[in-house]
């Protein structure tokens, strides 16, 4: 019995001792692996370090960023030039507009027109120059009409002067409408002085006045010289005159109303009582000029959109 207990402890240490060798001699040889491993791995570095080749240089960089700059199409003088010149054109025909020199040279055709009566009064108005010493204005400035109570009073005038370059020239009338009261349709009037160097005006007597046209004004306002004013058309009345909106001061009566050409389509005649805004316009007519025997168009103006203010 007890011999059969020594046996299988001995068995059973023997079977231990065994699997206890075979343990470390699997882990000895997995480390000599690992070794192995470890050595090849180690001097294929030192290989690659000893290596005598060299890597790029490295080069810095900005990191700011850069535009191709587009073509300009306004390079060209004569392309900017021509774009001005349609956008300058687009712009006065959207908003009325006539260029300055035209309005400048518009304001020489016409004068300061006085005139003096019977009982030592004299008053002031506005004459336009149409050639050969001949002027267009309004009657009611030139001759003595109906008073205010519908009848003809004992005024007369006596004389008629423009002024030209300062001096007062002599005028005559030549011919009138059949206006008895102010703001007619036959208030309109001829006069001549003797030939002076003006430029004569174009005249226009088929002008519509649409609603809302824009139109220009000249005229002796307050005797104070001739004063540009621009407005637009309002409606047409049915004794044949044109409503605006445009200053209607004392004295611009017989001046020249103008189009966008610079044109003389009409002449400022009156006003509403009261207001000074609300005028009213005697547009041109043929008739008008029946006693201009020398009276020749000059040539339409052009309007010279491209000219710099």
């Amino acid at each position: 019995m007890v011999f059969r207990r020594l046996l299988f402890t001995t068995a059973l240490l023997g079977t231990a001792l065994t699997f206890f060798t075979l343990g470390m001699i699997h882990s000895r040889s997995n480390d000599a692996a690992s070794r192995a491993l470890y050595d090849a791995k180690l001097a294929a570095l030192r290989a690659e370090l000893a290596s005598p080749h060299k890597t790029d240089a490295v080069v810095p960089a900005g990191t700011s960023g850069r535009m191709t700059k587009a073509a300009d199409p306004l390079a060209s003088p004569a392309t900017r030039a021509r774009v001005i010149a349609e956008i300058k054109e687009q712009l006065q025909n959207e908003m009325g507009l006539l260029p300055v020199h035209m309005l400048r040279d518009r304001r020489s055709s016409f004068v300061e027109l006085y005139s003096s009566d019977n009982l030592g009064k004299t008053n002031y108005g506005t004459a336009g120059y149409l050639g050969h010493g001949y002027f267009i204005t309004v009657k009611h400035a030139v001759v003595a009409l109906k008073d205010e109570e519908e009848r003809l009073s004992a005024r007369k005038i006596m004389s008629v002067k423009i002024v030209y370059r300062g001096k007062e020239i002599p005028a005559k009338v030549v011919d009138t409408g059949d206006a008895e009261a102010e703001v007619h349709s036959g208030d309109w009037a001829i006069i001549k002085t003797r030939d002076l160097d003006l430029p004569p005006l174009r005249v226009d007597a088929g002008f519509a006045y649409d609603f809302a046209e824009p139109i220009f004004r000249l005229g002796n306002d307050y005797s104070k010289g001739i004063i540009l004013s621009t407005g637009y058309v309002g409606q047409h009345t049915p004794n044949g005159l044109v409503t605006c909106l445009t200053d209607g001061h004392p004295g611009v009566s017989g001046g020249g109303v103008l189009d966008q050409r610079g044109v003389l389509v009409g002449i400022p005649i009156g006003r509403m009582q009261g207001d000074y805004r609300f005028s009213f316009i005697l547009p041109i007519r043929a008739e008008m000029l029946r006693k201009v025997p020398l009276y020749e168009q000059p040539e339409l103006p052009q309007v010279a959109v491209a000219e710099q203010h």
